[in-house]
């Protein structure tokens, strides 16, 4: 792995003699695979030799990694493919939020993230994930809906267009664009990208995208900060100016020693903040830290139960999903959408079930056409994998037509 001269200049010096060496070395390694267990849908956990993630409830290292795109449990959001360091904001969320609260994932694609507040925080709770650029807003939405929660909204905004509404959210997670260092050991081409300016354009960058944010967290409300990078620049001294500029208080959470989760880098520094670095802990890299705000005008936070009512009436606020599945109107015929199908609020006895075999849950994933059974009643059927639904077909008796999402199709059986 040809590594930057530059990177490897700092980060050598930045990680010293022995947590250098390690990360060198975890190049020739496998990197660690790990899911997360929608608790809503997992029932039983489909990997039960798992080792568990001690810092995520529901977290589990695999042995080694399956072909996770020919699993139909994948697709219908039975469980979440993750790495290790980003499950830590469950350790997080659950030590700090402790009642129902309004929550925003400003930089939510592809879902990873989202998907796990949206299982940690307490019941009652609303979160809204948010994503700037288009084409990832889909990904994300594909995820968000694949989850199946209710009170998960999804937006394709700008961070400042949240500072023109009146939305005030408890809890705020800014896990921003960054340079990328702690996927060298998976991306190559996060390598190719990598270059001292960038790291400058980065830092800038995120401090615009958190003082826009910001008049949007209550007085006292939490903003968890997070970057998939090691350098300082990125990391500590943002942070740092968080607290000098904005005022806002660095807060810590409990860690064992056995977790080998790294502290500050930064000379003369000792604030709480969490490093994951391969070689030392078994993740990809990732920084992490959590800050309270203090001496801000905004002491209410929009209600959990108001704020899906108050991001539609917004018209600037491009809503990609409320939550609430619907069926879509195509001329006269109303057809059951994909969101209705992946619902926690879609009932057993609200449409016809016709369960799959693998091998045929994997061709309506690959959107074929199908032979139900004989006796499937025809018009709109739920079609199930394990009992977890995957999506809708039309039955016609001697065919079922396929309703999978076109964008959503695994490309090769």
């Amino acid at each position: 792995m040809n590594l930057p001269q530059e990177f490897t200049q700092y980060t050598a010096n930045l990680f010293g003699p022995q947590r250098w060496k390690r990360f060198v070395q975890a190049f020739a390694q496998e990197a660690a695979v790990s899911v997360r267990l929608n608790p809503w849908k997992a029932t039983e956990n489909p990997f039960p030799q798992a080792e568990p993630v001690p810092w995520c409830q529901g977290g589990f290292w695999l042995n080694e990694r399956p072909a996770f795109t020919r699993d139909p449990l994948l697709h219908a959001g039975v469980y979440y493919v993750q790495e290790a360091g980003s499950l830590f904001l469950d350790h997080v969320l659950r030590h700090w939020v402790t009642g129902p609260v309004s929550a925003l994932d400003l930089c939510a694609a592809p879902g990873g993230k989202s998907t796990l507040m949206r299982a940690a925080l307490p019941e009652g709770s609303v979160l809204v994930s948010n994503e700037i650029d288009r084409r990832r807003a889909n990904i994300l939405l594909e995820n968000i809906l694949k989850q199946g929660h209710p009170d998960a909204l999804v937006t394709h905004n700008a961070p400042k267009d949240f500072a023109k509404t009146d939305l005030i959210f408890d809890v705020i997670l800014a896990d921003v664009p960054c340079s990328g260092e702690g996927l060298f050991r998976r991306d190559e081409g996060a390598i190719k990208e990598w270059s001292p300016q960038n790291v400058h354009f980065c830092a800038e960058r995120q401090r615009q995208i958190l003082r826009d944010i910001w008049p949007c967290l209550k007085d006292g409300g939490l903003l968890i900060y997070s970057t998939c990078t090691f350098n300082t620049h990125e990391n500590e001294e943002n942070v740092r100016w968080l607290a000098d500029e904005l005022g806002a208080e660095i807060l810590s959470v409990p860690v064992q020693p056995a977790w080998q989760i790294t502290g500050s880098l930064l000379d003369g520094w000792e604030q709480p903040v969490y490093r994951f670095i391969p070689g030392t802990t078994r993740s990809e890299g990732l920084f992490m830290a959590v800050l309270r705000k203090t001496g801000g005008n905004r002491a209410f936070a929009t209600l959990p139960a108001s704020l899906r009512t108050q991001v539609k009436k917004y018209p600037l606020l491009h809503l990609l999903s409320d939550g609430q599945p619907k069926p879509e109107t195509k001329g006269w015929e109303q057809i059951p959408s994909i969101a209705q199908a992946l619902s926690l609020t879609t009932k057993e006895a609200d449409f016809p079930r016709a369960e799959l075999p693998l091998d045929a849950a994997l061709r309506y994933l690959h959107r074929e056409a199908l032979v139900l059974p004989a006796g499937t009643p025809r018009g709109f059927v739920l079609v199930t994998y394990q009992g977890h639904p995957l999506g809708f077909v039309k039955n016609l008796g001697d065919r079922a037509n396929n309703l999978y999402p076109k964008p959503w199709a695994i490309r090769s059986l």
